[in-house]
């Protein structure tokens, strides 16, 4: 098993009741621009409220990151600023039943299973920020390039003979 870009592991009888911060490193933030295929995350922390019902632990904060994507339909590199909040809940595994019918409760959406004592906080941020990555951000001059590709783009198909042909008359 490989260790992610960004591993923080965190073992459950560390729990205190002050919040927990992880920051990654740069080389951290340019194994995950590489990862998620975006030109660069400059930046990406978190800060988490950790507390444990039984074997169940939560992590409540806020992650905070600062990258560059491109831009769906020019291509060219846009800042973004992901401000967000962040709900987990860290469970032990469940007993797998084959051919048992799975249906998830929305607090049950955000789970994350472990074993042992411990987890790891820092790919937890990291699986968070993917989801918060908009994988079809435009940019400013998105509607100019989309009109002058759809301006340029000539017709073709049976449709496109018929109507040369229409125009000759």
């Amino acid at each position: 098993m490989s260790v992610p870009e960004f591993s923080r592991p965190f073992d459950r009888r560390g729990i205190t009741a002050q919040p927990v911060q992880v920051q990654a490193t740069q080389a951290e933030c340019a194994a995950l621009a590489q990862r998620f295929v975006i030109p660069a995350v400059n930046r990406l922390e978190a800060v988490l409220d950790i507390f444990a019902e039984g074997e169940v632990v939560h992590a409540r904060g806020r992650i905070e990151a600062d990258i560059v994507q491109s831009c769906a339909v020019s291509g060219e590199d846009l800042a973004v600023s992901i401000r967000e909040p962040m709900t987990l809940r860290f469970v032990p595994p469940r007993a797998y039943v084959p051919d048992e019918e799975v249906e998830l409760a929305e607090d049950e959406l955000d789970e994350i299973e472990y074993e042992g004592t411990g987890f790891d906080l820092g790919e937890a941020v990291a699986q968070s920020l993917a989801l918060a990555i908009d994988p079809f951000i435009e940019g400013p001059d998105a509607e100019r390039v989309r009109a002058e590709v759809l301006a340029v783009q000539e017709p073709s198909g049976p449709f496109a003979a018929l109507a040369a042909l229409k125009k000759k008359d």
